[in-house]
């Protein structure tokens, strides 16, 4: 059975060793790379506030990355922000915060909705502040939900998010390969992931063939189902709690014994 693991590049080989010493083939087609925001009159302002927040969510090990860029463009220092509370979308998040010396709580379900269960995010009152340090487009739901609740949330966007050019030339040159692997398994870890995959599926014609897509979070794998849907792909769809190795080994452990 054939991988496609869509990871960015810097985060890929990890899970591909694993699955590669499992005995499977992995193809990495990265889906998403990213990029530094250029340092703007806005989030100039943001930064000059950042001190008045009770809470940062951190969505990723690169909005700790490229937060902490902008913090020094701005300035300041991570030592000036110890009396904040952080929150890290997982492991590797809460990980890379360790490396400022910063302790973060982390949900046990690595999704938005896992966030807004956090008893610091239930107890904030009407009058709090929290920055969310994210890349474009990244947990519009989360900050929408905290907004109808009153919460003043102030949005850092740090980076942006692009299918890389060397992708598309990967998938052309793997065409033949991947329509005859099927069945295969596809990885989707966000929207913007499964949105870049859509449109390459429909270009080359890969709308058809036999994939299971793994997909973290509900809100993401009931948006798959609808892309399936309106676009008539025959792919089946598998929610994914977290993307921990031994979680994903589990599912295609499942998945094999089905094929």
């Amino acid at each position: 059975m054939l991988f496609i693991n869509t990871r960015p590049a810097d985060r890929a080989q990890q899970l591909t060793s694993a699955l590669q010493a499992e005995g499977l083939t992995v193809l990495e087609l990265p889906l998403l790379a990213l990029d530094a925001m250029p340092w703007s009159e806005s989030l100039a302002t943001l930064f000059a506030q950042i001190n008045e927040v009770q809470v940062i969510v951190v969505v990723s090990p690169a909005a700790v990355e490229f937060g902490m860029q902008a913090l020094a463009q701005a300035g300041g220092k991570p030592e000036d922000l110890h009396n904040i509370q952080w929150i890290a979308v997982g492991q590797a998040t809460a990980q890379a915060l360790l490396q400022y010396g910063f302790e973060s709580q982390v949900p046990e379900v690595e999704t938005s909705e896992g966030m807004l269960r956090l008893p610091v995010l239930q107890r904030l009152g009407r009058t709090a502040r929290i920055a969310f340090w994210r890349g474009e487009g990244g947990r519009q739901f989360m900050m929408d939900t905290l907004a109808t609740q009153g919460i003043q949330v102030l949005n850092f966007v740090l980076y942006r998010r692009y299918c890389p050019t060397s992708t598309e030339q990967s998938l052309q040159e793997n065409l033949v390969f991947i329509r005859e692997a099927s069945p295969c398994v596809l990885l989707v870890s966000s929207e913007a992931s499964w949105r870049n995959w859509l449109r390459l599926a429909q270009h080359y014609s890969l709308g058809q063939i036999s994939i299971y897509c793994f997909v973290l979070a509900e809100r993401v794998t009931h948006l798959v189902e609808q892309s399936c849907h309106e676009h008539q792909l025959g792919y089946q769809v598998i929610q994914l709690e977290d993307l921990k190795q031994d979680t994903i080994l589990k599912q295609l452990h499942a998945v094999q014994g089905n094929t």
